[in-house]
């Protein structure tokens, strides 16, 4: 993970060589390891690159990189798979020399194809004088612009400024392709011109299936001296994984399953007879086996400390956890966190980060059966463990919280041997407030709706891993020490876990269906994936997504949309069908049968101010004051 920027001047008195105070500061929250910055200039413009390192892999790489014939790389992303990158190696670095061995548009292209994983890039070729720039076919990492000063200056960046009245010219960098800009020929013509190279889907048969880009969209988002261009056509990106399967039965599904859903009780012993047809079986067992590797690669991809466990028994509250999970319970996050637990070092303990919120905090006595234990680390004083004991009972009714417990007792049955950190992450309405204010607000835009808001917010303050560790027999401060954090995100939009989906089917059946999860994938990338890149980087920390790997996406492309799902089943067993099962398989219990809970609801953070709100709205406590 790393904070990237690149301004542009192409006018004397736009050259810089500083970049403002609070954007750099920004970009060092994302990067806290190194910070370096470099100076490029050529006749009729100036480019200042900013680099900052989140070390995770190999040996801790510097940016800005510079070859010898001048050429720039700044790198957000990591490589999981298509390109070989050895244990050893930083992925940078592998980047760079593979991107200076290019020897034409069409090598950079090839070499981009290639690559799964998330990322954003900024690369100055130096011999053409032309910038290339762009984000990975889902928009895991974030890539804003912003265009100023009549065509004089422009900026690329992880994340935006915080100046109020200018935020809303920072602008998300649409995850359609890769962009190239002739930086000469700006200046001269005092307009910038994109060139993109789109994403396009090639077949096995090596047929070309047109993606549909709407530059016009994004050109109408852009000051009039920006202009998109379409590159020729046979200049592109392939993409990474396949077309989506919109086959329909030859019957229709809904007079097969009529029936079926009324009669079946919503129970674990339902969900294991699917289990008893052999093809169903071997489909959940593939989708286990290609989402296991995803997982693996997302969690053994970091740089460990040595493991001080073999040399002498330590404490378990002085062993460091390096994986984090977004917690709530639910079944996207247990059977994220059930297949970590196969490849974590055993003696590693695993962070589950669950957030709530309350509107009031609760006083009185301190929880019942605690005893406050000195050997303990993080120990809360005496004179703040009752308060302390009672928010953590404050929280008890929200329904993540909830769920997030019966979700820890899974898996303390599933391995009584890990460690399974259950941070409670408590926030009040004050503190909420304030920190929007002071730093998630800059962070969420230039996205400003009330949903942005409610799970910018939440994320956030989960993320940040700043808990209480609450047990039997203790209460203790907590904070976590993980860099990389997994995130479920992915599930629902391909596995139809959202109302909208059962509504759809409900009025337009399967081709319906198919059409909106396609649409959903589509603009995961605007409508999700920058902002919680930019909310979870800020603590210096990486976001991963298992269900985003580009082999996860393709097999599940690959299936008929009735082996995913089956919306004719009530709510809690039709959505997200195929994972319910392959938890069941892995051994997960009450958390299979769970329905969908949005984050906003699930941590009451949606609850804790206007409660009258559509999620659509624009979201006035986003806006930057002056």
């Amino acid at each position: 993970m790393c904070g990237i920027c690149c301004s542009v001047g192409f006018s004397v008195e736009h050259f810089s060589k500083e970049l403002k105070e609070d954007l750099l500061y920004s970009l060092r929250r994302r990067g806290p390891s190194s910070s370096k910055q470099l100076l490029k200039s050529g006749v009729n413009y100036q480019c200042l690159f900013s680099g900052h390192v989140l070390h995770l892999r190999g040996a801790l790489t510097a940016q800005p990189m510079e070859d010898a014939n001048g050429n720039v790389f700044l790198w957000n992303g990591e490589v999981f798979n298509g390109v070989q990158v050895e244990a050893e190696e930083n992925d940078t670095q592998v980047m760079f020399n593979s991107l200076s061995a290019c020897k034409n548009e069409s090598d950079i292209l090839l070499l981009f194809s290639k690559v799964q994983g998330p990322w954003s890039f900024i690369y100055y070729q130096a011999s053409s004088h032309c910038l290339w720039f762009g984000r990975d076919i889902f928009g895991r990492r974030s890539l804003l612009w912003h265009f100023s000063n009549l065509g004089k200056s422009f900026c690329l960046s992880s994340v935006g400024a915080q100046i109020s009245g200018l935020t809303d010219q920072w602008q998300e960098v649409p995850a359609s392709g890769i962009f190239q800009i002739y930086l000469n020929y700006a200046a001269v013509s005092k307009c910038v011109t994109l060139k993109l190279y789109p994403w396009k889907c090639v077949s096995k048969e090596n047929v070309t299936e047109e993606c549909t880009i709407d530059l016009t969209q994004t050109q109408a988002e852009l000051p009039a001296f920006v202009s998109v261009i379409a590159s020729e056509a046979k200049l592109y990106l392939s993409k990474p994984i396949a077309p989506l399967n919109k086959m329909l039965p030859e019957a229709p599904l809904e007079a097969q399953c009529r029936n079926r859903s009324n009669t079946l009780p919503h129970t674990r012993e339902t969900l294991k007879r699917f289990l008893t047809d052999e093809h169903t079986q071997k489909v959940v067992h593939q989708f286990i086996d290609v989402l296991n590797v995803a997982v693996r690669r997302r969690v053994l991809c970091l740089a460990r400390e040595e493991n001080l466990a073999s040399k002498q028994v330590l404490k378990t509250c002085n062993k460091k956890a390096n994986i984090a999970i977004l917690f709530s319970g639910g079944i996207d996050s247990m059977v994220i966190a059930a297949l970590a637990d196969r490849h974590i070092p055993g003696d590693e303990p695993i962070d589950l980060l669950n957030v709530a919120f309350v509107t009031k905090r609760k006083t009185g006595p301190s929880v019942p059966n605690i005893e406050r234990k000195q050997q303990n680390c993080h120990e809360v004083p005496s004179e703040a463990f009752a308060q302390v004991a009672a928010v953590a009972l404050g929280h008890e009714d929200v329904p993540d919280r909830v769920t997030g417990k019966a979700g820890l007792k899974e898996l303390q049955s599933l391995n009584p041997s890990r460690t399974w950190n259950f941070v409670e992450i408590n926030v009040s309405l004050e503190e909420l407030q304030k920190l929007r204010r002071d730093r998630i607000c800059h962070l969420v835009q230039p996205l400003d709706t009330v949903l942005d808001d409610s799970i910018g917010c939440a994320v956030w303050f989960a993320s940040r891993g700043i808990g209480w560790l609450v047990t039997q027999d203790a209460v203790r401060s907590y904070s976590s020490s993980a860099k990389v954090i997994l995130t479920g995100i992915g599930a629902d939009e391909q596995l139809a876990g959202y109302t909208r989906h059962r509504v759809r089917f409900q009025s337009l059946g399967l081709e319906g269906l198919n059409e909106e999860i396609a649409m959903e994938l589509g603009r995961i990338s605007s409508r999700n994936l920058g902002r919680d890149d930019r909310v979870i980087s800020d603590h210096g920390k990486e976001a991963r997504f298992p269900f985003l790997d580009e082999n996860v996406v393709s097999f599940l492309n690959s299936l008929p949309i009735w082996e995913k799902v089956d919306l004719a089943l009530p709510r809690g067993l039709g959505e997200k069908l195929i994972l319910r099962l392959a938890a069941v398989e892995l051994g997960l219990t009450a958390s299979a049968l769970l329905p969908k809970r949005a984050m906003q609801f699930g941590s009451r953070i949606a609850k804790l101010e206007k409660i009258n709100e559509k999620a659509s709205d624009k979201c006035g406590r986003l806006q930057i004051l002056p």
